[in-house]
Order: structure tokens, then C-alpha cells, then sequence
């Protein structure tokens, strides 16, 4: 790289995208497509619930009254299998992640689609996929950063 030549400031992503074991399952979802993308653009993975401090594994969970919308505005809240409200902990990592793309200058993100925290499109409610965005992906949305499933790469 020539000394003149400007580092662009990459795109965050979700963890789980580039094989880091921090599911809710303690797995990953390896995403072929963002690995590609990481030869052209520097990627910068983070996974909000750890962030948060939620363990791997972890209980998965569910926006309970909406989406990560409403959990910004307090009208719905995000509540483990087993009743514990992580509300909380979504909260805390969705200001983490958010913090790290302002303080790096990040315009872009990719989320894992149909996670409580990263789903762009779509999550989960009640065990049926429905229409509506994670919280990280509400916060990230609001503060005008373009976010992108990564089913759409």
C-alpha cells in the first residue's frame, strides 16, 4: 500500500458469518459469500450478544411484542427459552457494536438474517420466521449505518 493511499474503513459484521463459534448453539454460520468479500474489504466481525455479555452457549431467544424496533422503544422486550428477559444484554451489545462502527468510521454492515440481534428482514417469534429486524440491526438502521442481510450478498 503506498503511503498516500487511504485505508477504507471496512464493513462490520456478524461473527458468526466468518466461522467465530459465538452462536447461541456455540456454533457458527460460515457464510462462503462474506468470505469472498474479505479479499476485496477489510471485515471487522463482532457478535452483539457476547458483547452484551450473554455466554456461548447461550439459551436462544425472541423479541417478545415486536421488533428490534419497538425493543429501542421500549414496547417490546427479548426473553431466553427459558422466561429470563436479556433485554438488557441485547441492549448493551447492539450500544457496543454500534460504538465500535462510529469510532471506526464503518457506513456498512452485514447481519445474519433471522437472528433476534442481527436479522435484517426477517426474525423469529414464537418459532415462525415473521417479517421485522434484530436490535442491532434497529440501532444500526437509526443511526444511518447501511445495513444487509447476509442473504443478499
Amino acid at each position: 500500500m503506498q503511503a498516500s493511499a487511504k485505508r477504507r474503513p471496512g464493513i462490520i459484521v456478524s461473527a458468526c458469518l466468518t466461522g467465530a463459534l459465538c452462536r447461541y448453539d456455540g456454533g457458527h454460520r460460515l457464510d462462503q459469500k462474506v468470505l469472498m468479500l474479505s479479499m476485496e474489504e477489510e471485515l471487522v466481525p463482532h457478535c452483539p450478544e457476547q458483547m452484551g455479555g450473554l455466554s456461548i452457549p447461550r439459551q436462544p431467544s425472541e423479541i417478545i411484542g415486536g421488533d428490534g424496533d419497538d425493543v429501542l422503544d421500549g414496547r417490546a422486550r427479548v426473553v431466553d427459552t427459558e422466561g429470563r428477559d436479556v433485554t438488557g444484554q441485547f441492549l448493551k451489545g447492539a450500544n457496543e457494536f454500534l460504538g465500535i462502527a462510529k469510532r471506526s468510521k464503518i457506513k456498512k454492515a452485514i447481519m445474519k438474517e433471522k437472528s433476534p440481534s442481527c436479522g435484517v428482514h426477517r426474525i423469529y417469534r414464537n418459532g415462525i420466521l415473521v417479517p421485522g429486524k434484530g436490535v442491532l440491526t434497529a440501532i444500526l438502521l437509526r443511526e444511518g449505518i447501511e445495513v444487509i442481510s447476509n442473504e443478499e450478498i
